[in-house]
């Protein structure tokens, strides 16, 4: 059975192996393995670095990295989320984005805190932690809104904790 997390308005699922693999050249082979709409600017450029990675990974490695956030009125792709590799020694890093044009919504906060309580809910996470740039104030509301405490600064990232 595939993962999946629903919230109010968003299906989150792993990012398939296949569907990375995909990416971004064969959209149309990619949107048919997911079953959903890819947006003209999804992925964003962020993203593009990770994918060969994702489409490596399996199992446990493919659960602790890209997720896409499917609008369930629309069967499209309006984001991702995930975390940066497995948990180590107890810590997760989480990480978010939402395409432009669905920005504003709640998207993020809504799927962060659902990868969040998923993270928590497995046996070797204890401590959820973030990174975002001192400047990006909708990332600060976010984690300021999921519970997150400032940890400290890495040149111009704020650095997140959650215990």
């Amino acid at each position: 059975m595939t993962l999946s997390l629903q919230t109010d308005r968003l299906e989150l699922r792993p990012l398939p192996p296949a569907v990375a693999a995909a990416l971004p050249g064969d959209r149309s082979g990619a949107e048919v393995l997911l079953g959903a709409t890819l947006p003209a600017d999804w992925p964003q450029d962020d993203l593009l670095d990770v994918l060969p990675l994702q489409a490596r990974s399996e199992g446990r490695a493919a659960d602790c990295g890209i997720w896409v956030l499917i609008e369930q009125a629309t069967q499209t792709v309006v984001g991702d989320a995930g975390f940066k590799g497995p948990p180590a020694d107890g810590v997760v890093e989480i990480g978010y984005s939402v395409i432009p044009d669905r920005r504003r919504r709640g998207y993020a906060s809504e799927a962060a805190g659902a990868l969040v309580d998923w993270a928590r809910s497995q046996d070797d996470v204890e401590t959820v932690i973030a990174a975002c740039d001192r400047e990006n104030v909708a990332s600060i509301r976010t984690l300021e809104r999921l519970g997150f405490a400032r940890s400290g600064m890495d040149g111009h990232e704020i650095r997140w904790r959650l215990a």
